[in-house]
């Protein structure tokens, strides 16, 4: 004959035997990286772009990057920045290297403007981190409005 059983799943649980294990589980939930071998984030390029009647100036933030390893392109009314992101870190105790991280990798921006950038005028420079570009508006290019009938 087949005696019954009953089965608490809580009570396993309780078995635990560190049960600071089970508390940990869930410390600091959505606080620590997802993947703990990911510990470089690649880094984003924050944007400004603001426009006068003449033209259009971009601040774009680009930290630790050297000036050879920045590209701005312009093509019409499309503007693409890019550079190319060398970090590395290394942390020694005397002779022996304790650790070491290294990040290569490129990060890049594109987005249109609402008129034509005359090409041959625009200006840009690099300093503390920033690149900013003066692109001057292509005449005769305004946009006009067209009525629906």
């Amino acid at each position: 004959m087949a005696s019954i059983a009953r089965f608490d799943p809580f009570n396993e649980l309780t078995r635990l035997e560190p049960l600071s294990d089970f508390d940990n589980l869930f410390k600091g939930f959505m606080v620590r990286p997802l993947f703990q071998g990911a510990t470089a984030a690649a880094p984003q390029m924050k944007l400004e772009v603001s426009e006068d009647d003449k033209s259009y100036t971009i601040k774009a933030e680009i930290p630790g990057v050297k000036k050879e390893d920045i590209k701005l392109s312009v093509d019409g009314n499309l503007v693409s920045i890019s550079a190319e992101v060398k970090k590395e870190t290394e942390k020694k105790e005397g002779k022996k290297v304790v650790h070491s991280e290294r990040y290569y990798g490129q990060v890049s921006r594109s987005f249109t403007l609402g008129r034509e950038v005359e090409q041959g005028a625009a200006k840009a420079k690099y300093t503390d981190g920033v690149l900013e570009a003066v692109l001057p508006k292509k005449k005769g290019t305004a946009a006009t409005q067209v009525a629906v009938s």
